[in-house]
């Protein structure tokens, strides 16, 4: 009988051999793995509490109760149809607007075109809630322009309530559709508009038969990206609404009660908030992708060099908007300059605000360049890496995490932050209060937008370079490091970029994770502007503009100045 020695010695070549056999574990296969983690732990845990706490009483016992309250509660319903309003609010005036200019830009001779699609980008990398405080102090109760105007006995109203706020939306969010009209009337064939011209049609009958029905797609898509954008704000409508709630705002206020308690309100409005916003998204990537034209790049249309009063009416609606749209940023540059006495304006020039900003606010410098940085590093690696995976394997299991990645695309900022409250208040991993929540919120918000242009980028590039370094002896991994990365390389640091102009304009979850010391730039303007201390709220805020408006030129350095790339 042999002895537990030789048994356990005979034993070893079979458990080596099966070891050997053993399926090696590819590279792709584990950055897909550690998405999914990644996504459960981030995202899947967050949503899933939100919901679980929408469908719990305060006593803790299952219900549909606080659903079947929020449809008959009147606030909720007034804050519902407020949300609505504001959306198609904001999306009409911003087609208005955006194709406006994009038919004049596109299709005219404009004196300072650049300059034009210049004024566009600083409205659209400006953060919402700047707007909002650069019209307080121009048509606020005692806005500087209202005052100016009444003291010649032309009384107007406030910029408060629902019409100040479809104003900056519309001024707001009509690069959106600018920029992706424009794009598509440049690349109108010019031989249907010629042909149609032969056949007797008109100026319009040309524009309405043959331009419209081919930037319809775009148009659709730039005013739903404004629609999906005006009803997630937080910011303007909390600014400057005056009671004047929507589904973000009435979001906050219920969270603000009921902290400490299980935040069944507040959870309850951010699910209806998200099922709102997935149906827009949805529509939007529908229109994006339908019924896409693909013009002829060398028989592009030519500008028509306007004469007269024609000239001058082009020209005058171009800037008009352009000017009115970039307000916010010249009015906050102004008046961070502005002599000040506490809160109050007056005449002259001094750096007081930046003193007080040096002396006092410095940390939340700090910590946004810090948080933003942090985000940004952490969604470049990974995003990349997915981006890669979803483009490059195309298999069930990438299209599901595709799927899953729209998730975070469509939660607004304030549902963001109140499903990080409710999944890591308690518990095993408990990030209230911390840094790491802010930075982890940001990142899981962000990550869709670098996902989706670094696949869009790869798809444009073929496998082959990458697989003949693979046939050649190289992992996966390295063939990746070492061919693909160095190619979309100018993408990713534009993606990065654009990333981070994001990440420091970050208001909305920031205000419900942030405490006292992880304070940040766009919150502290926030209390600021309710403070009433504006020539603070306006240097804090250039010194923001100035990062983002960096970050954007850096973008531009790589992108080629495809103002596109910003959408």
């Amino acid at each position: 009988m042999p002895s537990p020695g030789a048994l356990s010695s005979a034993s070893m070549p079979m458990a080596s051999v099966s070891v050997a056999e053993m399926p090696r574990i590819g590279f792709w296969t584990i950055v897909l793995i550690f998405t999914w983690l990644l996504l459960f732990a981030l995202l899947f845990i967050p949503v899933g509490s939100v919901l679980v706490s929408s469908l719990y009483d305060n006593a803790g016992d299952f219900t549909l109760g606080n659903y079947i309250k929020a449809i008959g509660d009147e606030r909720i319903q007034r804050a519902f149809f407020n949300t609505l309003l504001v959306g198609f609010g904001g999306l009409a005036g911003a087609l208005i607007l955006g194709s406006i200019m994009a038919f004049c830009v596109s299709r005219f001779e404009i004196a300072g075109g650049r300059f034009v699609s210049l004024l566009a980008i600083m409205a659209l990398v400006s953060p919402p809630f700047i707007g909002a405080y650069s019209w307080i102090v121009l048509f606020g109760s005692a806005g500087i322009a209202r005052t100016a105007l009444k003291s010649i006995g032309i009384n107007i109203p406030t910029i408060y309530g629902l019409s100040g706020i479809l104003i900056v939306f519309s001024l707001k969010f009509y690069p959106y559709v600018y920029l992706m009209v424009s794009g598509a009337l440049s690349n109108v064939n010019r031989s249907l508009e010629e042909a149609a011209e032969g056949l007797g049609l008109t100026p319009f009958q040309r524009a309405m038969k043959i331009s419209f029905p081919l930037v319809l797609p775009a148009l659709s898509a730039g005013g739903l990206l404004a629609l999906i954008h005006a009803i997630a704000d937080f910011g303007t409508p909390r600014l400057i609404g005056r009671g004047f709630n929507v589904l973000a705002t009435e979001a906050f206020t219920l969270y603000s009660a009921e902290i400490g308690s299980n935040m069944s309100m507040a959870t309850t409005i951010s699910v209806i908030l998200v099922l709102m916003s997935m149906v827009f998204v949805l529509m939007q990537r529908y229109m994006s992708r339908r019924n896409v034209y693909h013009g002829n790049m060398i028989n592009k249309p030519h500008k028509i060099r306007l004469r007269g009063w024609k000239n001058v009416l082009a020209h005058f609606a171009v800037y008009a908007i352009g000017l009115a749209g970039a307000i916010p940023v010249i009015v906050a540059v102004i008046y961070s300059f502005r002599k000040t006495s506490g809160p109050v304006f007056q005449s002259g020039f001094a750096l007081q605000s930046y003193e007080r900003i040096v002396f006092g606010l410095g940390d939340v410098i700090t910590n946004s360049l810090t948080f933003s940085v942090a985000s940004v590093v952490l969604i470049v690696l990974i995003g990349t890496l997915i981006g890669c995976l979803v483009a490059r394997r195309t298999t069930l299991n990438t299209s599901l995490l595709d799927g899953a990645l729209m998730v975070p695309y469509v939660m607004p900022g304030i549902v963001i932050g109140i499903a990080f409250i409710a999944a890591f208040n308690t518990g095993p991993v408990v990030l209230t209060g911390t840094a790491a929540i802010i930075i982890l919120s940001i990142f899981i918000r962000r990550l869709p937008y670098t996902v989706r242009t670094t696949s869009s980028a790869l798809r444009q590039i073929g496998p082959n370079m990458e697989e003949a370094a693979i046939s050649l002896g190289y992992s996966p991994f390295r063939a990746f490091l070492k061919v693909t990365v160095p190619l979309i390389v100018p993408g990713i640091i534009a993606g990065a970029m654009l990333s981070f102009v994001t990440a420091i304009n970050e208001l909305s979850s920031s205000l419900v994770l942030y405490v006292g010391r992880t304070m940040t730039m766009p919150v502290r303007i926030y209390l600021l502007i309710l403070d009433g201390d504006f020539g603070t709220a306006a240097a804090l805020s250039t010194i923001l503009l100035l990062l983002s408006g960096t970050a954007v030129y850096i973008a531009f350095r790589f992108l080629g100045r495809n103002e596109q790339a910003l959408l």
